[in-house]
């Protein structure tokens, strides 16, 4: 009588060091080793059933791409530069998140450098990305024009976020930012509120420019006239907003509400408001802008217009990705978010 028993399959060598395969992967996933590399990659065009049973596979095994050979494989340095502005700061920290968090999935390395809100800072972080062979770059906002930037990225999959550029290989996108200011100007006049003062941002922005415009809308529909005396400019950091808040009181400008264009320049106002024996909100509404984490847990907790900064980071990610695979990019961000918390209230007459 025969022996049925199926013949053992044939184990892979084991590499010395005990590092898993990529063959071991394909073996124990019943695919092709080059069908594995396409799906680490994101070129393969294979059922949904494949790709599982090759992350089971690569779960099981404990299995580690290598990026270095992957990248060689490919022509790629699976590799993504990142231009920020300011890297401590808690809104490009939130974005930079998102970003390192989507390209990790896919096996990009993000590689992150600052322009501090100086254009030949700027100019000289992209070069030193194009130097190091990044096979994309995204840029979050940034003053560098926008010539300049597209003769540096010139034929590079190029994300831009907060502002809108057309060229090869770039896709762009912003918030809706002149809708979310109006948003929380008229949550002030619906308080009753009629003096209302403003914090601009740096007006060499365009997401500044556009919530002094939301915020301006919001007046002229509610038939307010416009009080120069009431604007003050400055420049997104806590520090700007309690200045803003001095200059405001030293040139004698009456208000019972204050509207900050980012969440860091109000929670500076706040504390420039205490030190003037001001309270929010008895005496002064205050109202943000970006919904950030430290907006929950000031003190009163912050009204602000909510913008996922994390998800912005994402979905900046995802569009570079799909320029990476030759797609086009289809970015739709949340509508602004009216976020009523305790710094706000009814005026009392």
């Amino acid at each position: 009588m025969k022996d049925k028993t199926p013949p053992a399959k044939k184990a892979l060598p084991t590499r010395p060091d005990g590092v898993v395969t990529l063959e071991q992967v394909a073996e124990a996933a019943g695919v092709s080793p080059s069908t594995v590399s396409r799906i680490l990659n994101g070129t393969a065009a294979v059922s949904q059933a494949k790709k599982d049973a090759v992350q089971a596979a690569i779960q099981a095994l404990g299995f580690r791409p290598n990026p270095v050979a992957r990248g060689l494989a490919g022509g790629r340095t699976l590799s993504v530069g990142v231009v920020t502005q300011i890297i401590s700061s808690p809104f490009y920290g939130e974005a930079l998140l998102g970003i390192e968090r989507e390209l990790e999935q896919a096996g990009y390395v993000p590689l992150f450098v600052s322009g501090n809100w100086h254009e030949e800072d700027e100019r000289k972080a992209i070069e030193t990305l194009l130097s190091r062979r990044v096979d994309g770059i995204i840029v979050l906002a940034g003053r560098l024009a926008d010539e300049a930037l597209l003769s540096l990225t010139a034929g590079l999959p190029t994300v831009v976020v907060g502002r809108q550029l057309e060229g090869p290989q770039l896709y762009s996108f912003s918030f809706d930012n002149r809708a979310g200011a109006r948003a929380a100007t008229q949550h002030l006049i619906d308080q009753g509120h009629r003096r209302i003062a403003f914090i601009a941002g740096d007006l060499i922005h365009d997401d500044a420019v556009e919530r002094q415009n939301g915020y301006l809308d919001a007046l002229a529909a509610a038939g307010i006239a416009m009080d120069a005396n009431l604007i003050v400019q400055s420049d997104f950091t806590e520090a700007g907003g309690m200045l803003a808040v001095s200059r405001l009181l030293e040139r004698d400008a009456h208000f019972t509400a204050l509207f900050a264009s980012n969440d860091q320049m109000a929670i500076g106002a706040c504390l420039g408001l205490h030190r003037r024996n001001l309270r929010v909100p008895d005496d002064v509404s205050l109202v943000g802008f970006d919904d950030l984490i430290m907006a929950r847990y000031s003190m009163p907790p912050l009204t602000t217009v909510r913008q996922s900064v994390y998800e912005i980071g994402s979905e900046a990610a995802t569009a570079m990705l799909g320029l990476l695979r030759g797609t086009t990019p289809k970015v739709e961000l949340p509508q602004p978010e009216l976020v009523v918390r305790e710094s706000t209230r009814r005026m009392q007459r």
